[in-house]
């Protein structure tokens, strides 16, 4: 069952991230790997600044959860984790479909660069990377995050968002102003 979290869920989100992220281990820079990965100051903060947390749960546990934020005229996709023990059995396709059920406007994911099995899960259900120069300028504008993040980072996009020769734009919160033509790549 996908269910929005509620205070009493803090431990178990916490948990869940810190576990969920040990795939980051060997793959993301060391110095942007801490232990824990996310330490509870920083999920609270996460919390305050509009993080709203749903969880899958079985048998009475939260075994996932995903993180929706809604910032100016898109919304992220923040924090998606699963108990080690859990991983693929559909649980973060599950989710990763309910919260974007629920987003009134387009969908942002941002992940890391050597997250390899990220990326291409979010691939799968329909997100694609946004080039270089566009996911310097959406990490600047949606998130709060390091520089050095933002270099080892990439942003994906939902393909009824982005299409190839098209791209997501700075300017105005209108979406059919957010999409301005690029040129395409050469084919062959």
């Amino acid at each position: 069952m996908i269910r929005p979290c509620i205070d009493a869920d803090f431990e178990a989100i916490a948990a869940i991230i810190n576990d969920g992220a040990r795939a980051y281990r060997g793959a993301i820079p060391d110095d942007c790997l801490k232990q824990p990965y996310m330490p509870e100051p920083e999920l609270r903060h996460e919390l305050a600044s509009g993080v709203k947390f749903h969880g899958y749960e079985e048998r009475g546990e939260l075994i996932g959860v995903m993180g929706i934020q809604n910032v100016a005229d898109v919304t992220l996709i923040r924090h998606a984790y699963v108990r080690t023990a859990c991983q693929r059995r559909g649980i973060g396709a599950a989710l990763l479909a309910h919260l974007r059920a629920h987003a009134g406007q387009p969908v942002l994911i941002g992940t890391w660069k050597a997250a390899i099995w990220a990326i291409r899960f979010y691939e799968q259900h329909d997100f694609r990377l946004v080039p270089e120069d566009q996911k310097t300028r959406l990490l600047a504008k949606y998130w709060s995050i390091s520089q050095r993040q933002i270099e080892t980072s990439v942003v994906l996009a939902e393909v009824d968002e982005y299409k190839p020769g098209r791209r997501l734009d700075d300017a105005g919160s209108d979406h059919s102003d957010k999409l301005r033509t690029l040129p395409k790549a050469p084919e062959g």
